[in-house]
């Protein structure tokens, strides 16, 4: 739930009666606290905030908040701890134990499933299906994730311990963990550590079947034994991209050396390759009138280009895992940048420091060895933007199956108009359909009389004309579009695309900014986007993430520019008119008085 950024809406104090009921609803969620545990929890005299908050989702999620880290979230009237506090009281739920690598896919969002659960020699814990339970790995205790059972102990064991187990709510190292002091789980030590039952590590994240997890046994141990404490414990330093590629047998990314041993291990090879591109793409690629420029763009646009013929550049298979957390180490560690977040969450590169001695020193590779890819020009620069092919197509309906069948076209086929004007026409004519007296119309027959006509038009309607044939025909299936970008395979989506949608707001003391949405339908970067448009009317603008919308960003700029967007949309961009959303609201010329 908490996998991506969410959106703070409102931070206050805790009143004195919501307090007292809050320790009541926490003696009911967790009934094995004592009463000086609450007291500890939700002391009477410090403060507690009350922080609501949105989910990248839409979920509105109620926070408990105590010396700035989450205590407790509520969720559809249901409460639950965080890790911050099951850290503490790490009894208080019944807890599933598994293996160290599959932290790696709570964090990203993933439910644990029953195969990759370590059943200890006492049994599974006694939960019923919606029960609150934690997550732990082997050999501490100290638990990692929250969430619900999927399903009761009973139907666990009747199961053969296939299928999900636990729906993971939030998980160490989400966005709500980073919300607190960052601080990580502490080493507890299990009671029982001895007899565990190992299943296999099938996960499956946002309900699709991933790969089997890597078993975390020993290879050169015999089946009994387990995994050495140290690569148990490990939970930073063991690397899921690290055991996937030993399974498989994958060669280390980069040139192979003579002798093996002292070649570089995966993560060191891709953190030199991630240096590399970076200090590359700095020296290169950015210009100081690009900055602030998002951190996301900076890694699509040229850190990419940047990278060596023949490698990949994949930032999960390097021990900073995130562009984040590599960009924090350049500017902590190298003093090379500045990062700074402009909106909540979204950060961009605010500074860089072109004097560093290490990015000075730097020597270009030559362009030989980079394999260029495609950079959006920002409205001013050289490589001009091409806009998409967009194409409205159809898919065959249920309704309208029969009429397609002498065809082989079965529901859910995308055709293009021109499609289903052949079809159709070679249904009428292959069923001798045209009348005889008016080639201009068509006679209705009992497929046709299902399909097309309406209840009270059955008894009506004999023929109908050409044109009124592919029209009905067109409207009772289901609407698709098509967008192919240059060199691109095509992508297609059920629906009506989303225009590019412009609008005017008033923000504080009625002052006018104008919003731009649904950008990245089209290709376009919102990032540069905004840095064209705040060159062309020297105005300030910020980008914000959209409520509700997955990888979305509003582009808001000073003032009513509705007219500069629509020259750079219309001209320079040339997205076609039909395809913009707002282009009327514009001042019409010569009305000041």
């Amino acid at each position: 739930m908490f996998a991506r950024p969410f959106r703070v809406k409102s931070n206050t104090a805790i009143k004195g009666s919501d307090r007292r009921k809050l320790k009541a609803d926490i003696s009911a969620a967790l009934p094995s606290l004592s009463a000086e545990e609450l007291s500890e929890l939700v002391p009477n005299k410090e403060e507690l905030n009350v922080v609501k908050i949105y989910a990248h989702k839409g979920d509105a999620v109620t926070l408990y908040v105590l010396h700035k880290n989450p205590l407790f979230f509520e969720l559809e009237k249901r409460l639950y701890p965080t890790v911050y506090v099951l850290w503490r009281y790490p009894a208080v739920l019944p807890a599933f134990r598994t293996w160290p690598p599959v932290l790696q896919k709570l964090i990203g969002g993933a439910d644990l499933m029953l195969p990759g659960v370590v059943v200890p020699s006492i049994g599974l814990p006694d939960v019923k299906q919606g029960d609150c339970c934690a997550v732990t790995v082997v050999d501490n205790r100290a638990p990692v994730a929250v969430g619900t059972a999927a399903v009761s102990s009973a139907e666990m064991r009747s199961s053969a311990m296939k299928g999900r187990g636990v729906c993971v709510l939030h998980s160490y190292m989400d966005n709500l963990w980073a919300f607190g002091d960052k601080s990580g789980p502490p080493s507890l030590p299990e009671a029982d550590s001895e007899g565990l039952g190992v299943n296999g590590d099938e996960y499956e994240e946002d309900g699709e079947e991933e790969e089997e997890a890597e078993k975390c046994l020993d290879k050169n141990s015999s089946p009994g034994e387990t995994v050495p404490d140290k690569a148990c414990c490990a939970m930073e330093e063991l690397s899921l991209a690290e055991q996937e590629e030993e399974e498989k047998g994958e060669k280390v990314i980069g040139e192979e050396e003579g002798n093996q041993d002292d070649q570089k291990m995966p993560q060191e090879t891709m953190d030199a390759l991630l240096l590399q591109c970076f200090l590359h793409a700095l020296k290169s690629k950015v210009k100081k009138s690009e900055l602030p420029l998002l951190t996301s763009t900076f890694l699509r646009n040229h850190m990419f280009s940047c990278c060596p013929s023949g490698k990949q550049l994949d930032i999960k298979k390097s021990s900073y895992k995130k562009l984040s957390k590599f960009l924090q180490a350049m500017q902590q560690q190298h003093n090379l940048v500045r990062v700074k977040e402009l909106a909540k969450g979204v950060e961009s590169i605010v500074e860089v420091d072109w004097k560093n001695r290490e990015l000075r020193s730097f020597n270009v590779p030559g362009e030989a060895d980079i394999e260029v890819a495609p950079v959006q020009d920002g409205g001013e620069a050289e490589t001009p933007y091409r806009p998409p092919e967009i194409t409205t197509t159809y898919s065959v309906s249920p309704r309208l199956e029969p009429l397609f069948l002498d065809a082989n076209k079965r529901k859910g086929t995308i055709l293009q108009p021109a499609e289903v004007r052949d079809i159709v026409t070679e249904y009428v004519k292959k069923n001798d359909l045209v009348d005889e007296n008016n080639k201009n119309y068509v006679t209705i027959n009992p497929t046709l009389c299902d399909c097309l006509l309406e209840k009270s038009e059955y008894h009506d309607v004999e023929s109908l004309k050409w044109d009124d044939l592919f029209s009905r025909t067109l409207a009772r299936m289901h609407e698709c579009y098509q967008v192919v970008f240059p060199g691109q395979a095509p992508i297609r989506k059920k629906g009506h695309i989303e225009p590019i949608d412009i609008s005017v707001a008033s923000r504080g003391s009625n002052k006018k900014v104008t919003l731009i949405k649904n950008l990245e339908v089209y290709g376009l970067d919102p990032a540069v986007v905004a840095t064209a448009l705040q060159r062309r009317v020297q105005a300030s603008s910020v980008l914000q993430p959209i409520p509700g919308s997955k990888d979305k960003v509003l582009v808001q700029i000073q003032g009513s520019q509705i007219p500069q967007v629509s020259k750079l949309l219309l001209d320079h961009y040339q997205i076609p008119r039909k395809y913009i959303q707002g282009l009327e609201k514009a001042p019409k010329a010569g009305k000041k008085k």
